[in-house]
Protein backbone atom coordinates (compact mmCIF):
# COMPACT_ATOMS: atom_id res chain seq x y z
CA UNK A 1 0.00 0.00 0.00
CA UNK A 2 1.28 3.01 -0.93
CA UNK A 3 0.94 6.59 0.41
CA UNK A 4 1.63 10.23 0.11
CA UNK A 5 -0.11 10.98 3.66
CA UNK A 6 1.94 13.54 5.67
CA UNK A 7 1.52 15.60 8.44
CA UNK A 8 2.53 19.62 9.51
CA UNK A 9 1.90 21.10 13.16
CA UNK A 10 1.09 17.24 14.01
CA UNK A 11 -1.72 17.86 11.37
CA UNK A 12 -2.15 15.06 9.18
CA UNK A 13 -3.00 15.28 5.75
CA UNK A 14 -4.00 12.22 3.25
CA UNK A 15 -1.99 14.01 0.42
CA UNK A 16 0.98 15.62 0.48
CA UNK A 17 -0.26 17.80 -2.68
CA UNK A 18 -1.86 20.68 -2.10
CA UNK A 19 -2.23 24.26 -3.79
CA UNK A 20 -0.07 27.55 -3.45
CA UNK A 21 -1.60 30.42 -2.32
CA UNK A 22 -3.23 32.98 -4.63
CA UNK A 23 -3.92 30.29 -7.12
CA UNK A 24 -7.91 28.52 -7.31
CA UNK A 25 -8.25 29.92 -4.26
CA UNK A 26 -9.67 33.25 -4.10
CA UNK A 27 -13.67 32.88 -2.91
CA UNK A 28 -15.36 30.01 -1.66
CA UNK A 29 -16.37 28.39 -5.08
CA UNK A 30 -12.66 27.57 -5.89
CA UNK A 31 -11.48 27.00 -1.97
CA UNK A 32 -14.75 24.49 -2.21
CA UNK A 33 -13.56 23.05 -5.86
CA UNK A 34 -10.04 22.28 -4.37
CA UNK A 35 -11.38 20.91 -1.01
CA UNK A 36 -13.18 18.64 -2.92
CA UNK A 37 -10.24 17.45 -5.10
CA UNK A 38 -7.52 15.20 -4.96
CA UNK A 39 -5.89 17.87 -2.66
CA UNK A 40 -4.82 17.14 0.66
CA UNK A 41 -6.05 20.40 1.64
CA UNK A 42 -6.08 24.04 0.58
CA UNK A 43 -4.66 27.12 1.61
CA UNK A 44 -6.12 30.47 0.78
CA UNK A 45 -5.18 33.62 -0.53
CA UNK A 46 -3.14 35.68 1.28
CA UNK A 47 -6.01 37.96 3.63
CA UNK A 48 -5.19 41.32 4.11
CA UNK A 49 -7.14 43.33 6.78
CA UNK A 50 -9.69 45.03 3.92
CA UNK A 51 -10.41 43.68 0.73
CA UNK A 52 -7.80 44.62 -2.32
CA UNK A 53 -8.90 44.91 -6.03
CA UNK A 54 -5.15 43.96 -6.45
CA UNK A 55 -3.29 45.71 -9.40
CA UNK A 56 -4.74 46.86 -13.38
CA UNK A 57 -5.39 44.01 -15.53
CA UNK A 58 -3.82 42.16 -17.40
CA UNK A 59 -1.86 41.22 -14.63
CA UNK A 60 -0.88 37.37 -15.45
CA UNK A 61 0.14 36.00 -18.70
CA UNK A 62 1.14 32.43 -19.21
CA UNK A 63 4.42 31.64 -21.18
CA UNK A 64 5.56 28.15 -22.66
CA UNK A 65 7.93 27.65 -19.62
CA UNK A 66 5.88 29.06 -16.60
CA UNK A 67 4.19 32.51 -15.94
CA UNK A 68 4.15 36.56 -15.04
CA UNK A 69 2.40 38.23 -12.37
CA UNK A 70 1.86 41.20 -10.92
CA UNK A 71 -1.74 40.70 -8.81
CA UNK A 72 -0.98 42.95 -6.43
CA UNK A 73 -2.53 40.95 -3.81
CA UNK A 74 -6.30 40.83 -4.34
CA UNK A 75 -8.25 39.06 -1.64
CA UNK A 76 -11.42 39.55 -0.11
CA UNK A 77 -10.30 40.27 3.22
CA UNK A 78 -8.84 38.01 6.40
CA UNK A 79 -12.65 38.12 7.66
CA UNK A 80 -14.29 36.45 4.61
CA UNK A 81 -11.44 33.23 4.52
CA UNK A 82 -11.65 32.72 7.97
CA UNK A 83 -15.63 32.53 8.08
CA UNK A 84 -15.61 30.32 5.47
CA UNK A 85 -13.05 28.20 7.02
CA UNK A 86 -14.81 27.26 10.24
CA UNK A 87 -18.03 26.85 7.84
CA UNK A 88 -15.85 23.58 6.66
CA UNK A 89 -14.28 22.92 10.05
CA UNK A 90 -17.98 22.28 11.59
CA UNK A 91 -18.96 20.26 8.96
CA UNK A 92 -15.80 18.54 8.61
CA UNK A 93 -13.78 18.10 11.52
CA UNK A 94 -11.31 15.68 10.82
CA UNK A 95 -9.68 17.93 8.01
CA UNK A 96 -7.51 21.06 8.83
CA UNK A 97 -6.90 23.36 6.62
CA UNK A 98 -4.25 26.83 6.51
CA UNK A 99 -5.02 30.46 6.31
CA UNK A 100 -2.32 32.50 4.76
CA UNK A 101 -2.84 36.57 5.56
CA UNK A 102 -0.21 39.31 5.01
CA UNK A 103 0.02 42.47 6.66
CA UNK A 104 1.76 45.77 5.19
CA UNK A 105 3.54 46.06 8.33
CA UNK A 106 4.17 44.58 12.27
CA UNK A 107 0.98 46.10 13.41
CA UNK A 108 -1.11 44.71 10.77
CA UNK A 109 0.39 41.38 11.05
CA UNK A 110 -0.46 41.37 14.89
CA UNK A 111 -3.83 42.72 14.11
CA UNK A 112 -4.68 39.66 11.78
CA UNK A 113 -3.66 37.22 13.81
CA UNK A 114 -5.57 38.65 16.61
CA UNK A 115 -8.44 38.25 14.64
CA UNK A 116 -7.53 34.76 13.85
CA UNK A 117 -7.13 33.91 17.49
CA UNK A 118 -10.58 35.49 18.64
CA UNK A 119 -12.00 33.24 15.82
CA UNK A 120 -10.85 30.60 17.53
CA UNK A 121 -9.19 28.91 14.08
CA UNK A 122 -8.14 25.29 14.37
CA UNK A 123 -6.06 25.12 11.52
CA UNK A 124 -2.41 26.49 10.33
CA UNK A 125 -1.40 30.23 9.83
CA UNK A 126 0.78 31.09 6.91
CA UNK A 127 2.07 34.41 7.11
CA UNK A 128 3.85 35.70 3.82
CA UNK A 129 6.50 37.51 4.12
CA UNK A 130 7.14 37.65 0.37
CA UNK A 131 4.81 39.11 -2.23
CA UNK A 132 6.98 40.58 -5.05
CA UNK A 133 3.96 42.48 -6.55
CA UNK A 134 2.49 45.35 -4.25
CA UNK A 135 4.12 48.75 -6.00
CA UNK A 136 6.28 50.86 -3.49
CA UNK A 137 6.28 47.55 -1.11
CA UNK A 138 9.51 46.03 -0.47
CA UNK A 139 9.61 42.27 -0.03
CA UNK A 140 9.78 41.37 3.38
CA UNK A 141 11.72 38.34 3.36
CA UNK A 142 15.20 39.80 2.39
CA UNK A 143 15.08 42.29 5.04
CA UNK A 144 16.52 39.99 8.02
CA UNK A 145 16.19 42.43 10.77
CA UNK A 146 12.52 43.29 9.73
CA UNK A 147 11.72 39.68 9.74
CA UNK A 148 13.02 38.71 12.82
CA UNK A 149 11.74 41.71 14.10
CA UNK A 150 8.19 40.51 12.48
CA UNK A 151 8.68 36.77 13.96
CA UNK A 152 9.76 38.12 17.68
CA UNK A 153 6.69 40.35 17.70
CA UNK A 154 4.14 37.85 16.15
CA UNK A 155 5.49 34.47 18.73
CA UNK A 156 4.68 37.36 21.57
CA UNK A 157 1.04 37.44 20.55
CA UNK A 158 0.23 34.62 18.42
CA UNK A 159 0.29 30.57 20.17
CA UNK A 160 -1.02 28.51 17.48
CA UNK A 161 0.72 26.83 14.86
CA UNK A 162 2.60 29.52 12.22
CA UNK A 163 4.57 28.69 9.42
CA UNK A 164 6.15 32.04 7.11
CA UNK A 165 6.33 32.09 3.40
CA UNK A 166 9.70 32.75 2.16
CA UNK A 167 10.94 34.67 -1.21
CA UNK A 168 13.44 33.09 -3.01
CA UNK A 169 17.51 33.45 -1.69
CA UNK A 170 20.57 33.07 -3.84
CA UNK A 171 23.45 33.48 -1.57
CA UNK A 172 24.73 30.56 0.56
CA UNK A 173 25.20 33.54 3.35
CA UNK A 174 21.70 34.28 2.92
CA UNK A 175 20.86 30.74 3.46
CA UNK A 176 23.10 31.36 6.59
CA UNK A 177 21.69 33.88 8.11
CA UNK A 178 17.77 33.48 7.62
CA UNK A 179 18.00 30.14 9.36
CA UNK A 180 19.92 31.83 12.32
CA UNK A 181 17.16 33.77 12.56
CA UNK A 182 14.36 31.21 11.57
CA UNK A 183 15.41 28.66 14.59
CA UNK A 184 15.29 31.21 16.89
CA UNK A 185 11.43 30.84 16.91
CA UNK A 186 8.67 27.74 17.55
CA UNK A 187 7.67 27.90 13.42
CA UNK A 188 5.84 25.03 12.50
CA UNK A 189 7.21 25.29 9.26
CA UNK A 190 8.59 27.40 6.28
CA UNK A 191 6.98 27.91 2.77
CA UNK A 192 9.83 27.94 -0.11
CA UNK A 193 9.42 29.55 -2.53
CA UNK A 194 7.19 32.44 -3.71
CA UNK A 195 7.86 33.56 -7.04
CA UNK A 196 11.59 34.68 -8.40
CA UNK A 197 10.22 38.94 -8.02
CA UNK A 198 10.34 41.84 -10.80
CA UNK A 199 11.01 38.89 -13.99
CA UNK A 200 10.32 40.78 -17.10
CA UNK A 201 8.74 38.42 -20.40
CA UNK A 202 8.54 40.23 -23.98
CA UNK A 203 5.96 39.81 -26.42
CA UNK A 204 8.28 39.54 -29.79
CA UNK A 205 5.61 40.49 -32.15
CA UNK A 206 4.81 43.66 -30.36
CA UNK A 207 7.97 44.36 -28.85
CA UNK A 208 6.24 44.69 -25.63
CA UNK A 209 5.38 43.48 -22.23
CA UNK A 210 2.91 41.43 -21.62
CA UNK A 211 1.82 42.79 -17.88
CA UNK A 212 0.07 46.28 -17.20
CA UNK A 213 1.51 46.56 -13.38
CA UNK A 214 5.16 48.03 -12.76
CA UNK A 215 5.34 48.73 -16.17
CA UNK A 216 5.42 44.90 -17.07
CA UNK A 217 7.87 43.64 -14.55
CA UNK A 218 6.56 40.81 -12.46
CA UNK A 219 7.05 37.62 -10.49
CA UNK A 220 8.10 34.42 -12.28
CA UNK A 221 6.73 30.81 -11.75
CA UNK A 222 6.67 27.74 -13.49
CA UNK A 223 9.44 25.84 -14.61
CA UNK A 224 11.80 28.92 -14.63
CA UNK A 225 11.98 28.84 -10.40
CA UNK A 226 12.39 24.84 -10.06
CA UNK A 227 15.96 24.70 -9.81
CA UNK A 228 15.68 27.35 -7.59
CA UNK A 229 13.06 25.94 -5.30
CA UNK A 230 14.58 22.79 -4.87
CA UNK A 231 18.17 24.95 -3.71
CA UNK A 232 15.90 26.59 -1.21
CA UNK A 233 13.96 23.98 0.16
CA UNK A 234 17.22 21.59 0.43
CA UNK A 235 19.62 24.36 1.43
CA UNK A 236 16.67 25.14 4.83
CA UNK A 237 16.38 21.21 5.18
CA UNK A 238 20.25 21.28 5.76
CA UNK A 239 20.07 24.38 8.22
CA UNK A 240 16.76 24.41 10.27
CA UNK A 241 15.54 22.81 13.17
CA UNK A 242 13.84 19.53 12.61
CA UNK A 243 10.69 20.82 14.55
CA UNK A 244 10.66 23.36 11.44
CA UNK A 245 9.50 21.55 8.50
CA UNK A 246 9.05 22.36 4.79
CA UNK A 247 6.46 23.44 2.15
CA UNK A 248 7.96 22.93 -1.21
CA UNK A 249 6.95 25.78 -3.76
CA UNK A 250 7.70 26.43 -7.68
CA UNK A 251 7.77 24.80 -10.69
CA UNK A 252 6.05 21.78 -9.95
CA UNK A 253 4.18 20.15 -12.83
CA UNK A 254 4.49 16.18 -12.57
CA UNK A 255 5.06 13.74 -9.88
CA UNK A 256 9.10 13.86 -10.47
CA UNK A 257 8.49 17.40 -9.48
CA UNK A 258 7.05 16.43 -6.44
CA UNK A 259 9.38 13.50 -5.88
CA UNK A 260 12.37 15.83 -6.36
CA UNK A 261 10.80 18.38 -3.54
CA UNK A 262 10.40 15.67 -1.07
CA UNK A 263 13.81 14.34 -1.73
CA UNK A 264 15.28 17.82 -0.56
CA UNK A 265 13.58 17.58 2.08
CA UNK A 266 9.79 19.08 1.64
CA UNK A 267 7.38 17.14 3.94
CA UNK A 268 4.22 18.71 1.45
CA UNK A 269 4.43 20.68 -1.81
CA UNK A 270 2.16 23.68 -3.49
CA UNK A 271 1.11 24.04 -7.01
CA UNK A 272 0.49 26.92 -8.42
CA UNK A 273 1.58 27.89 -12.04
CA UNK A 274 0.63 24.46 -13.16
CA UNK A 275 -2.43 24.10 -11.24
CA UNK A 276 -3.58 27.67 -12.74
CA UNK A 277 -2.63 26.18 -16.57
CA UNK A 278 -4.41 22.59 -16.13
CA UNK A 279 -7.12 23.13 -13.34
CA UNK A 280 -7.66 21.19 -9.82
CA UNK A 281 -8.17 17.84 -11.65
CA UNK A 282 -3.69 18.34 -11.57
CA UNK A 283 -4.19 16.83 -8.09
CA UNK A 284 -5.62 13.23 -9.04
CA UNK A 285 -2.67 13.33 -11.82
CA UNK A 286 0.31 14.22 -9.37
CA UNK A 287 -0.50 12.41 -7.11
CA UNK A 288 -1.05 8.83 -8.96
CA UNK A 289 2.25 10.20 -10.66
CA UNK A 290 4.03 10.02 -7.75
CA UNK A 291 3.10 6.83 -6.23
CA UNK A 292 4.39 5.37 -9.94
CA UNK A 293 7.32 6.69 -8.92
CA UNK A 294 7.70 5.60 -5.36
CA UNK A 295 6.81 2.05 -6.45
CA UNK A 296 9.20 1.53 -8.80
CA UNK A 297 11.62 2.73 -6.39
CA UNK A 298 9.90 0.74 -3.47
CA UNK A 299 9.24 3.40 -1.62
CA UNK A 300 5.50 3.31 0.57
CA UNK A 301 5.43 6.12 2.42
CA UNK A 302 7.13 9.89 1.90
CA UNK A 303 9.38 9.12 5.19
CA UNK A 304 11.14 6.91 3.05
CA UNK A 305 12.86 9.42 0.75
CA UNK A 306 12.05 12.93 1.96
CA UNK A 307 15.06 14.66 2.69
CA UNK A 308 17.62 11.77 1.47
CA UNK A 309 19.36 13.82 -1.36
CA UNK A 310 22.52 12.23 -2.49
CA UNK A 311 25.50 13.83 -3.04
CA UNK A 312 28.81 12.89 -5.10
CA UNK A 313 31.37 11.55 -3.77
Amino acid sequence: MISTATSIAQQKFNNCIMNASGVWCSDEKELTIIDNSAAGTFVTKSGTLQPREGNPSPRYFETSWGSINSMGLPNRGLDYYLDFVQKLQQQKRQKHYFISCTGFNVQEDLLLLKKITDADFKGIVELNLSCPNVPGKPQTGYDFATVDMILKNVFENYAGPLGVKLPPYFDIVHFNQMAQILNKYPLAYINCVNSIGNGLYIDDEKEQVVIKPKNGFGGIGGDYIKPTALANVHAFYQRLDPKIQIIGTGGIKNGQDVFEHILCGASMVQVGTALMKEGPDIFERLTQELKTIMQAKGYSKIADFKGKLKYLA
